[in-house]
């Protein structure tokens, strides 16, 4: 059995679909892939799933397997990074993930704290989704992380910044006048929530609602920004997002505060609490001088 084996299995697993995994998972012929799984049953020594017209479901030794599988896949990722870390070369290297559009106010902070370390090492920067950005600093891949709190065994965080949520909605929307929106305001309106994806801020703007007692029911489900923004421009609905979208925002939308106590969101540093390298003590060291500037010190040029 190899290890592709457990990988195609988990993806038509997760799928349901053969074709849908194959296409877009992991990017092989169907019958290819249908040939792999045969022989993963041969070896397994039982029938793992049932094959239908609109797809595939799990067999109860199917669903016993995946279990297994999934946690093998994950602790060869976790080998093949620990054998990365031990060979990394003489110049240190040392990477900093963003959760997307957070540089704009963070790196340059960033870059303050290690100017004198930054000529010596390989200094790297990356963007990406919260819990993707978390599962790199879990698999050693990123050092420091600037995200959500996003529980992982090995990860440890400590909150940096406090950010409110401001109400997204159309250039000429009935409300952009507003100098403040009260969220009761919005119970009608076409609302653009969020997917799995961002949970956290799911979880941040659900109980937000629940406390004002507005009920507002997705019409669309985001995982970025980005995609709110675009959202909001065509469907003429709302959304709220954190504060820090603001200087990115198209002509087409606005921002505008809410009322009373506004819905914050934590902006937390992540690493590895086992990760010994000195550019990341370097930067621990200065993380209350961080704090205590915050985005608005980037931004006002202090």
């Amino acid at each position: 059995m190899e290890l592709r084996h457990l990988r195609y299995f988990v993806a038509v697993a997760e799928e349901g679909n053969l074709t849908v995994a194959a296409e877009k998972r992991l990017h092989t012929a169907q019958p290819s892939l249908s040939r792999q799984l045969r022989d993963l049953e041969q070896e397994v020594g039982a029938q793992l799933f049932t094959r239908h017209a609109r797809g595939i479901d799990l067999t109860p030794a199917g669903k016993a397997f995946l279990d297994h599988a999934r946690l093998a896949l994950g602790q060869a990722k976790e080998a093949v990074a620990a054998a990365r870390r031990a060979a990394r070369p003489a110049k240190a290297s040392f990477a900093v993930g963003f959760l997307t559009g957070q540089e704009v106010d963070w790196l340059p902070r960033v870059t303050q704290i290690l100017r004198a370390e930054l000529p010596g090492i390989d200094f790297r920067v990356s963007s990406l989704y919260s819990p993707d950005l978390a599962d790199a600093l879990q698999s050693g891949e990123v050092d420091l992380g600037f995200l959500r709190v996003e529980p992982r065994p090995d990860v440890v965080y400590q909150v940096v910044a406090h950010e409110p949520l401001v109400a997204i909605l159309p250039s000429d929307h009935r409300l952009a006048g507003e100098a403040s929106i009260d969220p009761r305001d919005l119970a009608d309106e076409i609302f653009v929530g969020f997917s799995d994806v961002p949970h956290v801020l799911r979880d941040v703007v659900d109980s937000y609602l629940k406390r004002n007692d507005v009920i507002l029911t997705p019409s669309h489900h985001i995982d970025n920004f980005a995609m709110g923004m675009s959202l909001v421009a065509s469907t003429r609905g709302v959304a709220l997002l954190p504060a820090y979208v603001e200087p990115l925002l198209p002509w087409s939308v606005v921002s505008r505060p809410l009322q009373g106590q506004p819905p914050t969101i934590d902006l937390a540093v992540g690493y590895r609490r086992d990760n010994a390298s000195p550019v990341l003590k370097t930067f621990l060291a200065g993380i209350d001088r961080l704090i205590a500037a915050g985005p608005a010190g980037i931004r006002s040029g202090a």
